[in-house]
């Protein structure tokens, strides 16, 4: 028998990467030859590098390395992920549910920057928010909540009022600490212990009632 969980907000904060658009193939690309570079062990970093900025990845598994050096590799990861769009697609039930918030309030907060944002949505045929908060955006990565938090203001909407779909532990970290409700979306999310979780977006349909209150029904 289907269960069905009902949540309910004003607004919604969508993470891109593995939230609605699948790049995995491209991400584990770059990482595993920066890994290659650097001589770390190419599935540990792979564990890391979800939902941060790339340099902050670098800072976190190289401690000790100038942040000149994180800087310009992050440069350079941008543009080679930027000019890499083969096997980027939509999250199943991605286009349906994007196709559902057009006019209703809704932010992309991503890690990636605006090049790289517009790249992977255009590659997966989604269409862009008109809000959207970017690497450029923030002076922070996540977990650090300045992203969803600047996502909600510029919305017009309280924290308490928005919920964030997220994949990853940096993702979930910073919505809890923007004080947002999180819905997890993916493997990784389940065991991250989110609000709601869903396999993906097959399972989420969204109601928008009369008084401007969005219904998000999850079925299991």
């Amino acid at each position: 028998m289907t269960a069905t969980t009902t949540l309910t907000a004003r607004a919604l904060l969508l993470d891109m990467d593995s939230t609605i658009v699948n790049s995995e193939a491209v991400v584990e690309r770059c990482w595993r030859r920066w890994a290659a570079e650097q001589g770390l062990d190419a599935d540990e970093v792979l564990t890391v590098v979800h939902g941060r900025q790339g340099w902050a990845t670098m800072a976190a598994l190289l401690p000790d390395r100038p942040m000149e050096r994180n800087l310009a590799d992050n440069r350079r990861m941008l543009a080679q992920e930027t000019s890499d769009m083969d096997g980027v697609v939509p999250i199943p039930g991605a286009p349906a549910f994007m196709a559902a918030l057009a006019g209703l309030p809704h932010a992309l907060v991503t890690s990636a920057d605006i090049a790289l944002s517009d790249a992977r949505m255009g590659a997966a045929g989604l269409p862009m928010p008109a809000v959207r908060i970017t690497a450029e955006s923030v002076s922070a990565s996540k977990p650090d909540p300045e992203g969803f938090l600047k996502g909600a203001a510029e919305l017009g909407f309280a924290p308490e009022d928005c919920l964030v779909f997220e994949d990853s532990e940096a993702g979930i970290e910073a919505g809890r600490a923007a004080g947002m409700r999180v819905i997890g979306v993916g493997d990784r999310a389940a065991a991250l212990a989110p609000t709601a979780h869903v396999r993906d977006l097959t399972q989420v349909r969204v109601e928008a009632r009369a008084d401007g209150v969005l219904a998000l029904h999850l079925t299991d």
